[in-house]
This record gives C-alpha cells, structure tokens and sequence, in this order.
C-alpha cells in the first residue's frame, strides 16, 4: 500500500500551505489526487487537494482560529476552500458513497483513508501523500499503473460508471493526457456499453469536459477511438474524426499553440447554423460561438492570409489557415491595417451621400486588399479609377 516519497519541490513548500497544514493538525491532512499524480510525473501542479478525516465544521473551526479563511464551498460533500495566497486549496472530507444516481452522489463522512481512496474514479488518482514525511499511500497500484501508463478505474469499471456517467469522458480525457495504447480493455468495453447513459448528463458538462479533452496536446488518437467506440457519436454526433488529426499534426508542424475551440471546428461540417448549435449545446459564450461560426466556415489554402485577417480578424483568420493547412507565417508580427478612406472624403468629391457612397467605398477596399493594402498614394489612384 505504501510507497516512496513525494518530491520536494516547489508546491511543496509552500509556507502558506505549511501554514494550513499546521492548523489541521498532525495526521489530518494528506496531499491528494492531481497534485500527487502530477508531481510524481515530474509535471507542473496548478491546484493543490487536501484529504482529511476532520468534519467539515472541525475544518473550519480550525482554519479560522489560525487565521486562515474558510469558504464552505461544497459543505453537503465536506468541502471547504482556504484561498491561501499562493493559490486556493480545497480540503475534503474523507467520505464514502451512500447512494449514486449517475448524476450526483449521496454520501457518508468516513475515518477511512481507503473507503476514501475506493470512491474515487481511477487508480492514478486515488494516490495520497503525508505533508510532512512525504510518504505516499497508493491503495489501488495507481504509481504501477502511471509508470505503465495506464488509466484503469478503481474496481469495477461498469460500476464506478454507473456512479457517474460523466466519467467515461473523464476517461477519456485522462487516456489522452496520461495512457497509451491499447488502452485498458474493461475500460473501454465499459464505455461502449454505458456510452447511451451520457445522454442523462447536462449538455454543459458534456461540453466542458469535451472541451478539456479537445485542449490537451494530442486528443486525435483518443477521440478516434472514442467514434470506434459509439461514444463520440452520443455526445457530438455531428463530428468526423479524420480532420481533427490534420489539424493537431498542422498545429505542432507550425508550432501553434493547442486551442480546443479550433478542434472542435476541425470536428464538424462547414455548417455554420450547425456549429453554431453545437455551440448552444455545449453552452459556450457568444464570442465562442462567433468564432466558431466563422473557422468551420473553411478557406481554401490559397487565399490571402493578411487578406484573411483583414477580413475576419486574427484568431479567425489562423483558425481558418490552420483547417486548411495554409502556413500562417504571414501573419507573424503584422499588424492588420486600417482603410485609410472614408465615406466623407467621398461625399467632398461630389458623390451624393447614400448607397454609391457605400458602394464606391467597397470596391475601392476591396481593390486595395486585393493588391496588399498599399498606402494612400495608390488608394487615391484605386479611387480615381473607379470613381464616374
């Protein structure tokens, strides 16, 4: 059960979290989950858990008698947030489930470590680190299976499933940042099979979850299996696979930074009225929706990049190159322009005020984007030739 010690680095020393750690006193409080994993795979730790068998008031109470605010933040399944100033730090509970429904659980604070351990999704996750010795309890041969690379649920897969449907997502998500491949049979036989009960979930974790996935480094491979599977076919029915691999190998050959939402359009059709309500469904902000409008509306890998910019603006404009395999190179350090003519120019020239106004205006700005935008000198000429 037991097992090496947690690195000493950074996060560790934290002395605001020395601080919180102090106020639970000895024995009650161990690292737990990501923060464990991620340190034990030599990667970066952005949020910090803590595992205790005190009762959520005992939590407080302490907290706040060393000073230490304490946010009841999720106080009916034993949480409490400490926004320390090197980051917030949730401290849970050790509990057990009383009763699932797929959706959310009922559940009974426990003394256990292990009754802990076992409620949790996967192997990687249910490992738990002392603060102060830095020894590690591995319950389920999480660290066995994070050196193979191997994303297993903690007993039965079907059941840890039926707990929560949200989790054969989470699998997934986890499979593509963690695992490789051939994945973990059971795992993916019980997804396959439970993949309809993620039609009980809301559309809104469902897309936050997909997005997570579509976020990390390389989700093709991963979300090729989750279409073999039936799975991708519940949550975006609408998605084709193949694209979303030429776009990954696009990004990393050019260098581009991941960006799940120009994954998402790499999944879908050139439909706009479509994309945009996949956008609803996944419940994505009106500028997200705008955007991914406009990158499924594809451009051929011809056209202009600074033309492609000028006209639907940066991001769109690489999101857009990018789908069609185009270099975005032409864009590095150019600032887009602004037409130097404006319609009053043209009424001082004798063009009636109106419709021939907006008229002569677009076809001399698309003349100039289509020479480059050159400066005014060319822009008056532009004009000349095509006023009457």
């Amino acid at each position: 059960m037991n097992g090496s010690r947690l690195p000493a680095v950074p996060w560790t020393q934290r002395k605001d979290l020395a601080a919180l750690v102090a106020a639970l006193g000895p024995g009650n409080a161990h690292y737990v989950g990501g923060a464990v994993r991620d340190t034990l795979l030599g990667l970066d730790v952005k949020d910090v858990d803590i595992a205790t068998p005190l009762l959520p008031e005992e939590v407080t109470s302490r907290l706040e008698k060393a000073g230490i605010k304490a946010i009841p933040t999720g106080i009916d399944h034993g949480t409490v947030t400490a926004p320390l100033p090197e980051g917030a730090v949730e401290i849970t509970t050790l509990r057990h489930d009383v009763s699932t429904d797929g959706r959310r659980a009922t559940v009974a604070f426990s003394k256990d470590w292990r009754d802990d351990a076992a409620r949790r999704d996967f192997t990687i996750n249910a490992l738990y680190a002392d603060p102060a010795t830095g020894e590690i309890f591995d319950y389920f041969e999480g660290r066995a299976d994070l050196e193979a690379r191997k994303v297993r649920f903690i007993g039965d897969a079907r059941q840890r499933i039926r707990e929560d449907h949200l989790r054969i997502l989470r699998f997934f998500r986890f499979q593509a940042r963690f695992g490789s491949y051939p994945a973990d049979i059971e795992a993916e036989e019980s997804c396959k099979e439970l993949a309809s009960t993620l039609k009980g979930l809301s559309r809104e974790r469902i897309g936050m979850e997909m997005m997570n996935l579509l976020g990390l480094p390389d989700p093709a491979s991963t979300v090729q299996r989750m279409a073999e599977l039936g799975v991708l076919a519940v949550v975006l029915p609408e998605a084709a696979p193949a694209p979303l691999a030429r776009l990954v190998a696009e990004e990393q050959r050019q260098m581009i930074v991941p960006d799940a939402l120009r994954r998402l359009a790499a999944l879908l059709p050139p439909d706009v009225p479509q994309a945009e309500a996949v956008a609803s469904r996944f419940r994505l902000s009106g500028a997200q929706k705008k955007r991914l409008a406009l990158a499924v509306g594809r451009s051929e890998a011809s056209i202009s990049p600074r033309a492609l910019a000028y006209r639907l603006g940066r991001v769109s404009a690489i999101d857009r190159l990018l789908l069609a395999g185009a270099s975005v190179a032409p864009l590095d350090s150019w600032e887009i322009p602004t037409f130097p003519l404006k319609g009053g120019e043209l009424v001082e020239r004798g063009v009636t005020a109106g419709p021939d106004v907006a008229r002569i205006l677009r076809a001399t700005e698309d003349r100039w984007v289509a020479e480059g935008f050159p400066g005014r000198e060319r822009v008056e000429e532009i004009l000349s030739e095509i006023l009457p």
